[in-house]
């Protein structure tokens, strides 16, 4: 463990070391102390090339220190900027923020991230000044592009986070926003560089959607749709997040699963009638703590239910689907709706302690939700066989094997190395409170029918 400390700790003094000599020193003055060296100089010995612009300096400041992963530098270096430099050049202190933030995003969108998922990442790992100043950079960066070259799932999450350019665009944004939020200077330099920091230790993902700037049409999200049935089911959802019996909740779930796939099946046939191709995309679930783990084996069973792919990602707290896009939005519907009676359920049971008096909550709720997970998935399953009984056609299988072979494709080409890990139950009285919990609902769809 010593040699571990020991090598991070060379790697944050290189890093401090590059930090520092990424901002140089202070230039030679003359005498009289009215200007630098520098090209031109009438003393003639520091002709060369000539310097950075003032905000690309600071800019490869902001960066360099933001790598270095360390408060203490962060903080040196917001005061020395919003001190000293912010007082000869705001203009350029401003702008410098502005543009590596702009360059920053520009590498994450490249790399497979999405608005969603840097606010979602963001709001995790620092606090609400950070995540709104991600907010606005989203925006800046949105307004650069023609609308038309924004895809529009990628314009309807800019929409959701109420990303709009409020400031004076001839003005540098960084002042107007500390002032408008009653911030310091360096404190707002400081949250730039803490975004910064947070953003360049992200890995690259998947690529889901063109980056701004280079979509070529502007289709439609949720192409195909019926809003009529998602309304309705929404309207299910909500009775069943709301109710305080357990059995009806699971029970409107359940004809909420019933009516999504009816609504799969019937747009599987007008598919094959009109011999349109099949398509598969991804999206992203980000879970709250705790027990995340156990809470992606519910979006997974949720998911393979309506013939999705998963894969969760526990360094960063989200499960990725892939599907067909009506059936990423059936699954995001029942996740999310099923996600919060699962954590209410749960709560329902109190706390857990053994023989000896020694807490068992924790143990007791993960096999809880691994239970719940685990029946919902089944129960899910039969939902959806009810639903294609109504549908038998000899036209719907070959559509289904044709998607899952396009789901499938993508997925491989998304992910072409996961790894299958298994989870174990370490309670048992979590374990049978959980799967009961799935189970006690009548899911006959006549008694729902009245509910819906």
């Amino acid at each position: 463990m010593g040699a571990r400390v020991s090598k991070r700790n060379r790697e944050k003094r290189a890093a401090r070391k590059r930090a520092r000599q990424q901002r140089g020193p202070t230039p030679p003055r003359h005498e009289f102390g009215d200007r630098p060296h520098g090209p031109g100089c009438p003393c003639g010995e520091h002709d060369g090339p000539p310097p950075l612009p003032p905000a690309e300096q600071l800019a490869r400041t902001l960066l360099a220190v933001a790598r270095t992963g360390d408060p203490a530098e962060a903080s040196a270096c917001a005061s020395e900027l919003a001190g000293t430099h912010f007082s000869r050049d705001p203009q350029a202190v401003g702008a410098a923020a502005s543009m590596i933030l702009t360059r920053t995003l520009g590498f994450m969108w490249r790399g497979g991230w999405l608005p969603a998922d840097l606010w979602e990442i963001t709001r995790r790992r620092a606090d609400a000044v950070v995540a709104g100043l991600l907010v606005d950079m989203i925006a800046a960066d949105t307004t650069q592009h023609a609308p038309r070259t924004v895809h529009e799932r990628w314009a309807a999450q800019v929409r959701q986070l109420d990303a709009d350019v409020w400031w004076e665009r001839d003005r540098p944004h960084l002042p107007q926003w500390a002032q408008r939020h009653r911030l310091t200077v360096e404190r707002a330099v400081l949250a730039t560089i803490t975004l910064l920091a947070e953003l360049v230790t992200l890995p690259r993902l998947p690529q889901i959607l063109p980056p701004p700037g280079s979509a070529t049409q502007r289709a439609t999200a949720a192409a195909g749709v019926d809003q009529k049935v998602l309304s309705r089911v929404r309207a299910l959802l909500a009775k069943a997040e709301s109710t305080q019996f357990p059995e009806e909740a699971e029970a409107l779930s359940a004809k909420a699963q019933e009516l999504m796939n009816r609504h799969a099946f019937e747009r599987a046939l007008l598919d094959a009638d009109e011999h349109r191709p099949q398509a598969a995309t991804s999206t992203r679930l980000w879970l709250e703590a705790p027990y995340i783990e156990a809470k992606s084996q519910l979006v997974a069973a949720i998911g393979a239910a309506n013939r999705c792919r998963s894969v969760f990602h526990p360094d960063l707290g989200f499960v990725a689907l892939i599907g067909d896009p009506l059936d990423l939005d059936i699954t995001e519907l029942l996740a999310t709706s099923l996600l919060v009676q699962a954590t209410r359920a749960m709560v329902a049971e109190g706390s857990q302690t053994s023989r000896t008096g020694t807490s068992r909550t924790r143990s007791f709720r993960q096999s809880f939700l691994l239970a719940y997970a685990t029946r919902i998935g089944e129960r899910l399953q039969e939902a959806a066989t009810t639903a294609a009984e109504p549908q038998a056609d000899e036209r719907l299988l070959p559509v289904l094997a044709d998607r899952s072979r396009v789901v499938e494709e993508t997925f491989q080409e998304m992910y072409d190395r996961t790894v299958a890990k298994s989870v174990s139950i370490t309670n048992g009285a979590g374990w049978q409170a959980g799967r009961a919990a799935a189970d006690r609902a009548d899911l006959n769809i006549e008694r729902t029918a009245v509910s819906a």
